[in-house]
């Protein structure tokens, strides 16, 4: 299993190790890198380099020596990712979360992002409304009562699709996990801060899509985030999809990500054709 450090944190990722463009993800909350699976399916026959890593707090990366961080630590573990593989710039993106670690590191290193894949995410803090949900959330997440009912309950709604099949994989997964151990992870999210207003010195080529039913990231939300990038065109919408339309969607989603990097390197990458975008 390949990891890096970054700072006191052992980082584990994973490359398809192709010469290609290198498309550098981070996946959503209470997931890991594994939920890009079906996209690294849906591309596996173009030359593009699929990197993804577990976020601080999930799969196999844990908090290292201290376990308070945010987003612009999830970007610099990131660039720790792409330099371990000795990758000087790459199209970097992400679900949700991920999405948040990749406008930060097109931030933090605009020299080594060339693209932006900003999936079923936005630019903004959460509201007084969202803290107040994510805190009593979490609160029974990492309790004592039943997890099993807000497994079953959360999945549908984080994941979205029609294929209970996916839900029931995670809803395994979080079951056999330590369920305090995402704590940190939470207040992460919880304190997030806003990057809206910095929008505008991002000028790459940017993917912005969403799930039609993403009741997350909204449609204004994505519009709003769309309208700040320069190098954004609009939003585009998976029919049919949630949140999670990365794993409930990965040809529609996959051939998305094809255009991106076809538009940030041309002539890389032999184009994905999918209708329903």
């Amino acid at each position: 299993m390949p990891f890096v450090h970054s700072d006191s944190v052992k980082i584990h990722f994973r490359t398809d190790a192709v010469r290609g463009p290198t498309l550098l993800l981070a996946h959503g909350f209470l997931m890991d890198e594994s939920m890009f699976d079906p996209i690294r399916k849906v591309l596996a026959h173009t030359d593009i380099n699929v990197v993804a890593w577990d976020a601080r707090g999930h799969g196999r990366t844990g908090y290292g020596g201290n376990p308070r961080f945010d987003y612009w630590d999830l970007a610099t573990d990131g660039l720790r990712v792409l330099d371990a593989l000795g990758i000087e710039n790459a199209i970097v993106g992400g679900v949700s979360q991920g999405g948040y670690a990749a406008l930060r590191m097109a931030l933090l290193a605009p020299e080594r992002v060339t693209g932006l894949a900003l999936l079923d995410t936005e630019a903004d803090a959460c509201t007084t409304d969202d803290e107040t949900y994510y805190e009593n959330f979490f609160d029974e997440w990492c309790g004592d009562g039943a997890l099993r009912p807000l497994a079953e309950d959360l999945a549908p709604r984080l994941i979205g699709g029609t294929d209970p099949q996916i839900w029931q994989t995670w809803i395994t997964r979080w079951l056999a996990a330590d369920r305090t151990a995402i704590r940190p992870a939470a207040d992460c999210l919880i304190g997030r801060d806003s990057v809206g207003g910095r929008l505008g010195e991002i000028s790459v080529p940017a993917l912005v899509l969403r799930g039609e039913h993403d009741h997350s990231s909204t449609e204004d939300k994505c519009i709003r985030l769309a309208d700040g990038l320069g190098g954004a065109s609009g939003v585009r919408t998976v029919a049919g999809a949630g949140h999670g339309c990365a794993l409930t969607h990965p040809e529609q989603v996959g051939a998305a990500l094809a255009a991106l990097v076809t538009a940030c390197v041309p002539d890389a990458v032999e184009p994905v054709a999918v209708a329903g975008i």
